[in-house]
């Protein structure tokens, strides 16, 4: 788990979200959820979601996200929104815009776009 300032403690162990989407499974649509969610596998299409997104280590996103808070330790290639937090550890790699209140990029990630901060605002 991790804290940020002004920021709840982001869960990051699997028994504590609702919905995993197990790391052998390739979903292309749209997913929309608002309890936590977790992603091991692959996914194309977009993601629509009012509470935290897990990407885990090895997992592959292609889609553009919309979610409260998104924690990305594996790939994503598409537009990320988020009301309070993009946090990005040293595995993960985001390709495309960032739009959120705070960011945070730990050493060793990558990420390939724009980033707007704007805090107290929701986009």
């Amino acid at each position: 788990m991790f804290d940020l300032k002004d920021t709840a403690p982001f869960e990051t162990e699997e028994e504590e979200f609702d919905t995993v989407m197990a790391s052998d499974i390739t979903f292309t649509g749209t997913i929309s959820f608002k309890k936590p969610f977790m992603i091991k596998g692959r996914m194309s299409g977009s993601i629509e979601a009012s509470s935290d997104l897990l990407i885990d280590t090895n997992a592959e996103v292609n889609a553009d996200i919309v979610a409260d808070r998104v924690l990305v330790r594996g790939k994503v290639k598409g537009d990320v929104i988020c009301k309070r937090l993009v946090y990005v550890t040293s595995t993960g790699s985001v390709t495309g815009d960032i739009v959120s209140s705070q960011v945070v990029l730990e050493p060793g990630s990558v990420f390939s776009g724009k980033c707007s901060m704007s805090p107290g605002e929701e986009k």
